[in-house]
């Protein structure tokens, strides 16, 4: 029997909210770029907090440049590269550990595609979990977007290219995924949760 029974969710996802806020960092993986667009739009807006949007992959720039994502003047998006990736985290960091905000790096894959060599995925991972550290002193919460896929072997690895996704005892790793009722979040190990 399933230990952790489906999320009643209102409106403002404030269930959903509160399962991320419990791990840090939350790791969002999906196979569809759109299915994951959708969950953080929902997500940013119903943050109830300034929120920095770490664009990696530049998707989230895009819509919000086409019109198709309504911007907000309590999100700050930041789209790092290879030259001023550390200033910038330095600048998240520093924000995160003065006010309580809602950081979303999205995503994963763009973050490892920016850096070729072991020693800089180290350092994103390291990175990372530095912020959420700094982060649970204010409230803030991390939320870390990645597209994955599950191997044969049931490891979930970033696609493409096949780096492990990285976890340890504080971080949560949730699936998302279409179903006929919405999108639904599942933590790994335990049964899906429905979000929206």
């Amino acid at each position: 029997m399933d230990k952790n029974p489906d999320l009643s969710l209102d409106c403002d996802l404030a269930s959903i909210q509160d399962e991320l806020k419990g791990h840090a960092p939350s790791i969002v993986l999906c196979r569809e770029p759109f299915h994951k667009a959708e969950f953080l739009d929902r997500m940013i807006g119903s943050a109830g907090c300034p929120v920095v949007f770490v664009d990696m992959d530049l998707l989230y720039t895009g819509y919000l440049r086409s019109a198709m994502i309504q911007g907000r003047d309590d999100v700050t998006v930041v789209c790092p590269d290879k030259k001023d990736w550390r200033k910038r985290l330095a600048d998240i960091i520093v924000r995160a550990s003065e006010e309580r905000i809602l950081i979303v790096i999205d995503t994963f894959n763009g973050a490892y595609n920016i850096f070729d060599d072991l020693e800089s995925v180290r350092l994103v991972n390291s990175c990372i979990m530095l912020l959420s550290c700094m982060g649970r002193q204010t409230g803030s919460s991390v939320i870390v977007a990645a597209m994955a896929r599950r191997r044969e072997d049931g490891r979930w690895v970033l696609s493409p290219g096949g780096r492990q996704v990285m976890s340890s005892e504080r971080t949560g790793i949730f699936f998302l995924r279409k179903a006929a009722d919405g999108l639904t979040v599942s933590r790994l190990g335990t049964g899906p949760r429905p979000v929206f």
